[in-house]
């Protein structure tokens, strides 16, 4: 790697610091909004009012604490490892869909139980698939057809295993943090389009092959079909944000969190958002990971380490993607999945597996000069050339 003048090592601290500032008041969002949404329903069913402020928080620490151990972690060597990683990580998908080692709920086997929390791998997976797909991609021309097919089917795997549990939102982020990076990498472009096209018809004939999902598809396209039902949810969203109208009933005052809308501390918590703090919270919000994703891309861009930039740029496209992803459900523009919004909702896996990734960029930014010759970035001819010429 080029030796990174003083200019750019400044601007690149000052972005870091922009970084950390926003992640801070998204996370602080998050716990006053969790609160919020989950008190009352904590102190009829759980016995306290602070049952599920105090877990998350608890998650909060975790997640900080396994963000500071992975920013001192080397890049380059979870890099060359990262196809072990992702098999363990498999591995622990997988055990979801074995009686008696899974949790289901609501009908999904996404979670293992760990005595003390229900884990879901699928959070975590989706990096590990990341750090697998980098390396492939990146080495691909490298590789004899065998490998190819073998290393490929290390990412194909744990999106089969995702549609049997079924867990169709993380199958279809995963897929897309698979396609993002084959874009920005070294990937051949004539094998990158098939490949898309194919993904987006298997994808396609996935979302068509169970009724449930043809249902929310549906129900999504008129919710009032079914407003008892399927239609139950959005609805009562919908209700959310015209009673927080502009300015909002104000801080704790939602009326729909008490029993009528489901999730309104995890999947739905932006409801919650948008009738207390009205159109202004919602736009602050937002706002906010608009601001995340700037940011992180303009840090990714900063790099001149091609796996660390590319690393980077993926996952701030993760969790900007996630997060607007479950805004479009709530807002009723979406099909429903079981997304969270990242750093916002309540839950312990996503958060725990968030502040990770994010320790992982600030790992990135450590990569040193010479490290390796194959993660130096290869300039405008890339995808994360092009990319660089957008943002400055």
């Amino acid at each position: 790697m080029d030796v990174i003048s003083m200019s750019e090592n400044t601007r690149l601290e000052k972005l870091t610091n922009y970084f950390l500032i926003n992640v801070f008041f998204l996370i602080l969002f998050g716990v006053i909004m969790v609160f919020s949404a989950s008190y009352m329903y904590a102190t009829e069913n759980m016995g306290s009012s602070y049952h599920f402020l105090s877990k998350q928080l608890i998650y909060i620490a975790l997640g900080l604490g396994v963000a500071l151990v992975f920013s001192k972690l080397k890049i380059l060597y979870l890099y060359k490892q990262a196809y072990k990683i992702n098999a363990f990580f498999g591995f622990l998908v997988t055990l979801t869909l074995v009686p008696g080692l899974s949790v289901v709920i609501k009908g999904s086997k996404r979670w293992l139980n760990l005595g003390f929390m229900n884990l879901q791998p699928g959070e975590f997976l989706k990096y590990t698939l990341m750090l697998a797909a980098i390396r492939y991609f990146e080495n691909f021309n490298a590789y004899t057809p065998k490998q190819r097919a073998i290393y490929m089917a290390g990412l194909v795997y744990p999106l089969g295993i995702f549609v049997l549990q079924p867990d169709f939102g993380t199958f279809f982020i995963s897929a897309m943090i698979i396609g993002f990076i084959a874009f920005l990498s070294s990937f051949p472009r004539k094998y990158f389009y098939s490949a898309l096209v194919l993904g987006m018809i298997g994808a396609f004939g996935i979302l068509i092959s169970a009724p449930y999902r043809v249902k929310r598809l549906l129900t999504f396209l008129d919710p009032w079909k079914d407003p008892r039902g399927s239609g139950f949810q959005v609805i009562q969203s919908f209700l959310a944000f015209a009673n927080g109208s502009f300015f909002g009933q104000g801080l704790g005052n939602s009326n729909e969190k008490l029993f009528y809308l489901p999730e309104a501390y995890n999947d739905f918590i932006f409801s919650v958002v948008g009738e207390e703090l009205g159109f202004v919270g919602v736009i602050v919000t937002i706002l906010m990971f608009i601001s995340f994703i700037f940011i992180g891309l303009k840090m990714a861009i900063s790099l001149k380490s091609r796996v660390g930039s590319i690393m980077v740029a993926t996952i701030v496209f993760a969790i900007g993607f996630q997060a607007f992803l479950n805004m479009g459900v709530v807002l009723g523009v979406l099909p429903t999945k079981g997304l969270n919004l990242p750093f916002i909702s309540y839950g312990g896996s996503s958060m725990v597996a968030n502040l990770g990734a994010l320790g992982l960029i600030f790992a990135c930014i450590k990569i040193q000069p010479g490290d390796a010759k194959d993660v130096k970035n290869k300039g405008k001819q890339s995808p994360i050339g092009a990319l660089k010429s957008a943002f400055n």
